[in-house]
Formats: structure tokens, sequence, C-alpha cells
């Protein structure tokens, strides 16, 4: 919004402060951040008067009396993050990018799919149901549509662009390397077929939505975690975006993708200003409805930015959190034994003597090392 009234303004001069994406994306990121601090309150207070409260069930007695403190903490906070981040990019983004617009199309599916999971979580219980929201296969059915759709729009998209850079080559810095896979530590990267790209598509989305709902279990954890994750991809969207930068870091130019780094600065400061409502001990809980398109749209700007394979050095945190349960699974039903005291990993190190404090700040600084590990990265090709 406020990018096209500049650009109105200065008429068409984009080279002002305003026309960087770098320079909006910390714009998007305090307004996302004052959003959640100041509505917070209001939000909690609401959810606490319809009585929307966590009800933390694991099957470990001793897990379940650790985390009792945390019944009828209000869950559901993650639609104060949803609506800061889609206020701070309609403000700061330019709307008329694709990506922009598939961006807030992610959020708002997968927003609606962990509202309704968590809504029927509260309202069955509250009534005496035995069913615990949405089962796995429902919301995988969602979150494959999902994945199968933006794979079609983005692949078709690039070969628009492939096609416009064949007719106007002088005029549009851009190379056809929509559907070339970036590989960590290797410099020529793999071209995918259009087969290969939906099914990377596919399974990233549905990956880094659930992986990031699965670390969702203490005070701070996920939002802290989220934090970091975003940051590194708002940096790594703005180099990708460039002509300059990509020939610099010897990445291949996506045109128009450094936009997402609006986005991604959005989720910094919605995750910040929630972590001042959900850092130990939390008074409010983001639930699928925050964690599931956050984890989502990670995903989408891994995509975009052909990053899919940076994204599991990105979000390493979160690739544990998930491997750790599927593990869990596959070592259970192979040898009827548990591989972790419980699973997701964070915690069977909370049974392991470590405070619920000492395990989420010593995750934090493991995010930490991946998102700087991932930035180290640019270089070492």
């Amino acid at each position: 919004m406020l990018y096209h009234f500049c650009y109105w303004w200065t008429a068409g001069n984009t080279n002002w402060a305003y026309g960087a994406p770098w320079f909006r994306a910390i714009l998007a990121m305090l307004l996302a951040f004052f959003v959640v601090w100041m509505l917070g309150p209001r939000v909690i207070a609401f959810l606490v008067r319809f009585k929307v409260g966590d009800r933390p069930e694991f099957d470990h007695d001793t897990l379940n009396k650790l985390m009792r403190s945390k019944e009828n903490t209000p869950t559901m906070g993650g639609a104060l993050i949803v609506g800061a981040v889609l206020l701070a990019t309609l403000v700061c983004a330019r709307l008329t990018n694709f990506y922009v617009v598939m961006g807030l199309f992610c959020v708002l599916w997968l927003g609606v799919l962990g509202g309704v999971d968590d809504w029927l979580k509260l309202t069955l219980h509250r009534r005496g149901g035995t069913r615990d929201g949405l089962r796995m296969w429902e919301k995988l059915v969602f979150q494959v549509a999902l994945g199968a759709l933006l794979a079609v729009f983005i692949y078709r998209h690039g070969e628009g662009l492939a096609e416009d850079a064949r007719w106007h080559l002088p005029d549009v810095p851009y190379s056809p390397y929509f559907n070339w896979l970036n590989i960590p530590f290797y410099k020529p990267g793999l071209a995918l077929s259009g087969t290969a790209f939906s099914i990377i598509t596919i399974i990233v989305m549905a990956g880094t939505s659930n992986a990031v709902n699965l670390t969702d279990g203490m005070d701070g954890l996920a939002s802290g975690c989220m934090v970091l994750t975003a940051f590194a991809f708002m940096v790594l969207a703005v180099v990708i975006g460039s002509h300059e930068l990509a020939e610099q870091f010897d990445f291949r130019h996506i045109r128009d993708a450094d936009e997402l780094a609006v986005m991604c600065g959005a989720v910094v400061g919605a995750c910040l200003g929630f972590l001042w409502y959900n850092g130990y001990p939390a008074q409010v809980f983001m639930g699928d409805t925050g964690a599931l398109p956050l984890g989502g749209l990670m995903g989408f700007v891994a995509i975009v930015t052909r990053l899919e394979l940076m994204l599991l050095i990105v979000g390493g945190v979160f690739v544990i959190e998930a491997v750790s349960v599927l593990a869990q699974i596959f070592h259970y039903k192979t040898t009827g034994r548990r591989l972790f005291r419980v699973a997701p990993i964070h915690h069977h190190f909370h049974l392991g003597g470590w405070s619920e404090t000492q395990v989420v700040m010593r995750f934090w600084l493991l995010a930490f090392v991946f998102a700087a590990l991932a930035l180290a990265t640019i270089k070492l090709r």
C-alpha cells in the first residue's frame, strides 16, 4: 500500500529508500511487532473469556505432570501473528508482485486450516467428544493440495518470465532459473522437471508446516526459533532477488523474489512481539493457527528462491524435531521400544532433567548456529 503511494508520490522513482525491499522489510518487522505487542493483552483476554485454553496431553505420566501448569493457558494466539503478518505485508509490500500474492494466499490457507484444527480440539473436548481436532490425513490433504497449487502457479509464472526474458533480454535482468535447485556447497545446482518441481514443492510445504507445529510445545520455543529462521530467509530473499547481489554471490537470480523479504520481516516482527507474551511463563500459545502458516510460509519462500535444501540448514531445529518424531514412530513399530523418552525431542531433554527454560534457550542457540551456518554457505560454495 505505502509502496504504491510512494511510487505515485515520487512519479515512479524506485531509487528512493522506500523502493528497496530490505528497507520495507525492516518497516514490516517494526509494524508487525507493535501490532502484536499492542493487541496482545486484548486478544489474550478475549481467548480467556471464551475459554480457549490449552490441554497438553502426552503418552507419558511424568511429562503430563510437568506440563500440568499449562492447562487452560489460552491457545489460538497464532491468529494474532497471522493478522500482523498480513497487515504488515499489505502495508509495506508491493502488492502487484506475484510471489507476495501467493504468499498471502499460503498464509490464509494454512491459517484457516490450523484455526479449524484448534477449534475442533477445544470445542469437541468441551462437549465430551473423543476426537482431538483434525486427523493427520485430513490436514495432509489440504497441505498437499496447497503444495500442488503453488507448484503449478510458481512453475508457470517462471516459464512466463523466462519467455519474457527471451524477448526483452536487454531490459529484463532475468535468467530462466525458476526450476533450478540450489545445492549448498555446490555451485552448479540442478535443473528440475515440472514433475520433480511439483513433488519437491508438496513435500516442502507439508514438511515445514508440520515441523513447526511439532516444535510448538514449550514456552517461546517455536516463536523464538522462527525469528532466526525468518531473518535468515529475509537476507537470502534480498540476495536472490537482486540481480547484482545474486551475481556477486554466485546465486541464480529469481526476478521479483526480493519482495518476499518484506513478508519474512513481518514474520520476524510478529514472532518477536508474540514472544513478549509467549515467553516463560507463557500467557498464550500460538497453536496450529500460527504454527502451520508460519512453517508453510518459510517453505514457500524456500521454494520461490530455490533454496529448499538450504531450508534444511536454516530450519535445523525444526528438522531435528520432525525427524525425532519419525524416528520414534519407526523404532517403536519395528522394535516395540522407545528411541527417546518421548517425542518431539525437546520433551526428551525436559524429562532428562533440563528445565523448560534451559531446553528453550539451548534450542534457540542451536537455531542461531544453524541460521549463521546457512548464511555462511553463501560464500562457501
